[in-house]
């Protein structure tokens, strides 16, 4: 009877450790594997906080893992970045290729401006709204 148990408890604490060991985000949301940056989903931060509570080293490879793949981060976290020598014609192909649609550039509502910099555009937005 003693033999059995200690088999079972070995058997439960192996699959928890393994499941810690796979890091929450990356089995609860593999498809958010290559994010690069953005907001931290709570709801992995505090799966992999109670690998921490309970398990010490299988709850740091968790985060570390997530961190590493990127699972961690919330979809939709990505930042646009403007080509130096970019055109409306190869604007108007991203944008195809992002949504499916494209836009007629001569249109009376489109205006079209070169800006110096960043600054430059996200003050021209402010001051749009």
């Amino acid at each position: 009877m003693k033999i059995l148990q200690r088999k079972s408890l070995a058997l439960v604490l192996a699959g928890t450790l393994t499941t810690q060991l796979a890091a929450c985000g990356t089995v609860f949301y593999p498809e958010r594997k290559g994010q690069i940056s953005g907001r931290i989903d709570p709801v992995v931060a505090i799966a992999n906080g109670v690998g921490l509570l309970f398990f010490i080293v299988p709850g740091v490879i968790a985060f570390a893992v997530d961190f590493a793949t990127g699972a961690i981060y919330l979809p939709g976290g990505r930042r646009a970045e403007l080509q130096p020598n970019a055109t409306p014609d190869s604007l108007n192909d991203s944008l195809y290729a992002s949504t499916g649609q494209r836009i007629d550039w001569q249109q009376d509502m489109v205006l079209v401006e070169a800006l110096g910099s960043a600054d430059e555009a996200q003050q021209r937005l402010i001051a749009s709204r």
